[in-house]
């Protein structure tokens, strides 16, 4: 097995002319409109039923402590302050039920958009393909066809459901889903063969094989996952909720043991249900508890705002822990168009002999590079257009994965003249069948070409003075723009890059120095791409890949984040627990730093809320039992008017905090790429700080207001 090729870390570019970057996490706006609100708001209503309510322990209970005190207020109705109590305990419990409402509002949107592309299309499936018959066609409802089914789409007609094309290329119109208005080309055969139901055809035919049930097709999954539907608590989440039921009880033990102890102690009074109620539910962490799911609907909003469709909220919050991000080269850290930049003859071959060789032999050559070399033919060296019609006697070799080189074969009298064109491998070989010498100077030109980076192409001869090496195609791909500073980012964040190619080791070592990763793999297989995914996790890392092909899939079901294009094949996607809309690669780095925010939103917001309950200590604690013990007015650092006020200003700021912060649970926490302990210290000055100091300004200026109205 070829193994990962190690570079050592390069030195930081000091370049700062940095190109513009996509919009990174926590751009987004932070604000719901006005139409979200609208329809947030009869939802928190009905999310009021217990059987919902009760997936969120922590606001359960402010649920049933809400009831119970709207119960004993109406036993005395009279009593201004119970139903005050009362009144924002209930608000308590809708902004939580807002908040996430909110978040669930914003995926509607572009469900909406998603579902009007499930037209009732009309299929035309083949019969009798394959059979050795006569293909015909039947039109059948989209709904009716069966994974297997073939069909057939030309200009104008929308597919009927998710499938490959087996046979034929087209132009489709995918802006539906993707939003790019640009069209894509699907074709048979290749790894971008994938079609999506519901986008339509804008020129020529393909048939297409059906590879999803109606029900089942990856806009019906796409609409499930950006409503919420289908959205399952992450490890974390669920580990979190835990913990917060876990702080629940004991504060609920508490509370319940202190009425005993308030009457033994004289202070029956002070410690009526609703104010152990309201003690209970300012003691309780409510405010990380309200905003919790919000949290969780954010961050897969922010990716799906990014054309990401995450599978789970697993996926995203195992992007926030990756420690190994697996990059292919080709399209991702370079431009991934390798086109010809220079010929390099040997000694005795001229400049323009090679070239005319290499645009003889690469006329047979469809691929992008092999047009380049027939490009820099006649523009570089002002060789005349050739025309492969035009050329008498010719037998052309076309380029092929197989054997990796292109020619022809030109009838010159009695002799053949063969040209060949290709990796060094293939036309070395091809000079040892027809006894040429090894092309010893030309391996020399291709180590240094691939030493400095570059794609070298031998080109060969067999004429009548027998058969031998002309020189050296370069082919260069270019590094990205700011890949070196990306690169440097994802250092500071304490993740590894490892750049993945199929380019010989000495390519390979250039282009990762360059572009500044960490690690590489060459002349990697999928048997190698999965071989560095285990060990890697072997070693206790969390691994991020993209990919788009079928021998991508066994490396993207293996990585913990395995990111597929939408522009890839459905085993891709299906392996995947991403999917990119957009079909770009470097968006890997993106999905990590929205993972991150999302685990860094969920601690700061919970350092926050606990450190919360220390202000309310100070306001509820005094004017429960100051009465009785007045030592304990000392306590009373704020200078609350009185035991009614105190109470009360500490359930408002309650309720009015989970308002306040449910901006920047939609927006997340700025994410800046350091390190696990600059990020720990940064959460407890900001959040941990904020959330101390915070309360007291905030139940000081309610009680101050409570006082002057009351």
């Amino acid at each position: 097995m070829t193994t990962p090729q190690t570079t050592q870390t390069p030195p930081r570019s000091t370049t700062t002319d940095r190109p513009p970057q996509p919009e990174r996490a926590g751009r987004t706006s932070s604000l719901p409109s006005r139409a979200t609100l609208a329809a947030a708001v009869p939802e928190a209503f009905r999310k009021l039923r217990p059987a919902t309510m009760v997936k969120a322990p922590v606001m359960f209970v402010v649920l049933v402590g809400s009831v119970a005190t709207t119960l004993l207020a109406a036993a005395d109705p009279g009593d201004w302050f119970g139903w005050a109590v009362a009144g924002w305990l209930w608000l308590t419990v809708l902004f939580a039920n807002l908040a996430e409402a909110v978040a669930e509002g914003r995926g509607r949107a572009q469900a909406e958009s998603l579902r009007r592309t499930r037209t009732d299309t009309v299929a035309r499936r083949l019969v009798g393909r394959g059979t050795g018959g006569a293909t015909t066609e039947e039109r059948v409802p989209g709904t009716a066809l069966a994974v297997g089914d073939l069909v057939v789409c030309e200009a104008g007609d929308v597919i009927p459901g998710d499938g490959d094309v087996v046979d034929g290329v087209a132009s489709v119109d995918e802006s539906a889903i993707t939003g790019e208005s640009a069209p894509v080309i699907r074709e048979s055969g290749g790894d971008r063969s994938a079609v999506t139901g519901g986008t339509r055809v804008l020129s020529d035919r393909i048939v297409v094989r059906i590879t999803a049930r109606p029900g089942e097709t990856f806009i019906d999954r796409m609409i499930g996952l950006v409503e919420g539907a289908v959205r399952q608590k992450t490890p974390n989440e669920v580990a979190l909720t835990i913990l917060l039921a876990s702080l629940t009880v004991i504060f609920l033990l508490a509370v319940v043991t202190l009425r005993p102890f308030a009457l033994f102690a004289g202070a029956g009074e002070q410690t009526t249900l609703i104010v152990l109620t309201a003690l209970l539910v300012c003691l309780i962490p409510t405010t990380i508890g309200a905003l919790l799911s919000a949290i969780g609907i954010a961050g897969m909003d922010r990716l799906v705002k990014r054309n990401v469709l995450a599978m789970s909220g697993r996926a995203v919050e195992a992007a926030g822990d990756v420690s190994t991000l697996l990059l292919d080269k080709t399209g991702t850290i370079t431009h991934g168009n390798r086109m010809a930049a220079e010929f390099v003859p040997v000694r005795g071959v001229t400049v323009e002999e090679l070239a005319a060789a290499a645009q003889l032999s690469s006329l047979a050559d469809e691929t992008p590079e092999g047009r380049s070399i027939v490009r820099l033919a006649e523009d570089g060296h002002g060789l005349p257009p050739r025309d492969r019609d035009a050329i008498p006697g010719a037998d052309w070799v076309p380029f092929s994965a197989a054997t990796r080189l292109s020619g022809v074969d030109i009838a010159e009298g009695e002799t053949v003249r063969k040209i060949r064109k290709g990796a060094g491998g293939s036309v070395a070989r091809w000079l040892s069948e027809h006894g040429g010498p090894e092309a010893v100077e030309a391996d020399r030109i291709a180590d240094r070409i691939a030493a400095a980076g570059g794609t070298p192409l031998l080109v060969a001869v067999r004429d009548a003075e027998g058969a031998r090496a002309l020189g050296v195609v370069h082919l260069k791909d270019t590094v990205k723009e700011g890949m070196r500073e990306r690169f440097d980012e994802l250092r500071r964040m304490g993740i590894r890059t490892v750049m993945i190619t199929g380019d010989n080791p000495l390519t390979a070592r250039a282009i990762a120095e360059e572009a500044g990763v960490d690690d590489f793999l060459a002349e990697a297989t999928p048997e190698d791409k999965m071989a560095l995914i285990k060990r890697e996790q072997a070693q206790g890392h969390l691994v991020a890949m993209a990919g788009d092909g079928t021998n991508d899939a066994p490396a993207l079901a293996q990585a913990d984040v395995g990111v597929a294009m939408n522009t890839g094949t459905s085993a891709a996607k299906e392996a995947g627990n991403m999917v990119d809309l957009d079909s770009d690669p470097t968006k890997l780095i993106e999905i990590v730093e929205i993972g991150k925010q999302l685990l860094i939103t969920r601690g700061a917001l919970t350092t926050f809320s606990l450190a919360n309950d220390v202000a309310k200590y100070f306001a509820i604690i005094p004017a429960l039992f100051a009465a009785t013990y007045p030592s304990l007015d000392r306590l009373n650092i704020m200078g609350l008017a009185s035991p009614e006020t105190a109470i009360l200003a500490a359930v408002i700021f309650n309720a009015l905090i989970i308002v306040a912060l449910v901006p920047l649970a939609l927006r997340g926490v700025r994410y800046r790429p350091s390190g696990a302990d600059a990020l720990l210290r940064r959460n407890l000055a900001v959040y941990g700080l904020g959330g101390l100091v915070v309360p007291f300004l905030g139940i000081k200026a309610i009680d101050w207001l409570l006082a002057l109205f009351l």
